[in-house]
């Protein structure tokens, strides 16, 4: 009897170990993808934050243009932009319309 319960508990705690080890290898597999997924959204978050930092005013972007482009750009006025729209008949030229997000 007594041979029969200690199978019976080494068994079962094989098995326990079995199970234990599964579930923490989906665990870990699971902290790995979010690990990942993290250090994408970091990334993504330092590419936007460096585009917004640099490039979020006008007069920044004067700035750079008068350190590193000299007199290759210009400014022009918003309303000047125009559309080129390619048709059969021809190049036609249009106004470009300006909406915001709320529109």
């Amino acid at each position: 009897m007594k041979r029969i319960i200690t199978v019976t508990f080494i068994f079962s705690l094989i098995l326990f170990t079995a199970l234990v080890k599964n579930s923490t290898k989906n665990i870990e597999d699971e902290i790995l993808i979010a690990q990942e997924s993290l250090v994408d959204l970091n990334n993504e978050f330092e590419d936007t934050k460096l585009e917004y930092d640099y490039l979020s005013s006008a007069e920044k972007l004067l700035e750079y243009q008068s350190m590193y482009f000299e007199q290759d750009l210009s400014q022009q006025d918003i309303d000047l932009i125009q559309l080129l729209q390619r048709s059969p008949k021809g190049i036609k030229i249009k106004k470009f319309k300006f909406t915001t997000n709320n529109e």
